[in-house]
């Protein structure tokens, strides 16, 4: 039994066979982008990338400037893309760190001009979050064209929306050739980077463009829950935790915040010394489950901040420091987001600071921390 309160353990040989089953999933010319903003969607950007790396990957994608800082501080090199927003006064440092940046409006690349960074245009084909207006292809090119002597003008990407959506494929297919559209028109530059398939899209559309960024899938989790994966693939996250106290309940006592739980007969209940203060979901409260010695054991009244009670009537065994599994690659970061009513993204994501990231490497029982 761990001695640790509350941890993640993190799979690195699970995440490195799913980039395996993804790379042999790409057509001809194609090359994987993997997506580790988010701290690689709450997994540990840095062991994750270092692992990635040694796939062969040499993409990634990070959401702003730190989390791009932090991956070339750790040795990882190739391109770096932040996907969103930077002040134009960070461009020296992402000429000295060697990143690539997202220009998302005219505004925004304005400042930029001169500064000769890496850089490639976010084109906008109809999720109206950030880009050049795709349904104006001539402008766009006109304002790509203009930037060809201010930056390093590497490549051009959009986002699809709803591709994790089959009763939205002609959207989908709308936006990609709004895309290509676009990409066309400025075909002379030999701009190296053209990419529009994000998860969803990499997994069930073809598109033009050499790169696809896999994110959510990379960590064996769905788009959405409706999706089926590619066979093989698997969550690389085990959240586990330890049976803090063990009493019996009564008939008519309650339990925790609000008296949302009143026994009905004698009960053993377990309290886990875990709450939505390390990211699990008080929505779990009444009707989420964890699992002691193989068992399922019913989660009890409201989720706390730090605690919560769960039954253990029907598992005599159950016992003070026994293990807990709060989520493993059956009961998931996508079981929990379907009783929570969101999305598995949001689940592993929420993983708060304070619950330690254990890094294991399949079955040779070495484990790390970083």
């Amino acid at each position: 039994m761990s001695n640790k309160r509350c941890y993640v353990e993190v799979d690195l040989s699970v995440i490195r066979e799913n980039a395996r089953i993804l790379s042999a999933s790409l057509g001809p010319g194609q090359e994987m982008m993997a997506v580790v903003k988010a701290d690689a969607y709450g997994h540990g950007a840095v062991p994750v990338s270092l692992a990635l790396k040694e796939e062969g990957v040499r993409h990634f994608a990070v959401s702003n400037i730190r989390e791009a800082m932090e991956l070339r501080e750790a040795g990882i090199d190739g391109q770096v893309l932040i996907l969103g927003y930077t002040p134009a006064c960070e461009a020296d440092k992402l000429k000295s760190y060697d990143i690539t940046q997202a220009l998302i409006s005219e505004e925004h690349a304005q400042g930029f001009k001169g500064t000769g960074i890496k850089a490639q245009f976010a084109i906008d084909t109809g999720m109206n979050r950030i880009g050049l207006d795709g349904d104006d292809p001539a402008h766009c090119e006109a304002v790509i064209r203009s930037y060809r002597d201010e930056v390093q003008l590497t490549g051009l990407f959009t986002h699809l929306c709803t591709a994790d959506d089959p009763s939205s494929d002609d959207f989908t297919e709308e936006q990609m050739a709004r895309f290509e559209a676009v990409c066309e028109r400025v075909s002379d530059l030999d701009l190296p980077y053209l990419h529009c398939l994000n998860s969803a899209g990499g997994l069930y559309h073809n598109a033009y463009g050499k790169l696809v960024r896999f994110g959510i899938v990379l960590y064996g989790l769905k788009p959405d829950r409706a999706n089926v994966l590619p066979d093989g693939l698997k969550p690389a996250m085990t959240w586990k935790s330890l049976i803090s106290m063990v009493k019996t309940v009564h008939p008519g006592e309650s339990i925790s915040y609000g008296r949302t739980f009143t026994a009905e007969h004698e009960m053993r209940v377990a309290t886990v010394p875990v709450g939505y203060a390390d990211g699990y979901r008080r929505d779990m409260s009444n009707q989420g489950s964890v699992w002691i010695r193989g068992k399922e054991a019913r989660i009890l009244g409201r989720v706390c901040m730090d605690q919560f009670m769960c039954d253990v009537t029907d598992i005599p065994e159950a016992s003070f420091e026994d293990e807990v599994i709060l989520m493993d690659q059956h009961y998931n970061a996508d079981t929990i987001a379907a009783l929570c009513r969101t999305i598995g993204y949001e689940i592993a994501c929420d993983i708060s600071k304070r619950t330690e990231r254990v890094y294991i490497h399949g079955n040779n029982g070495k484990a790390e921390k970083f």
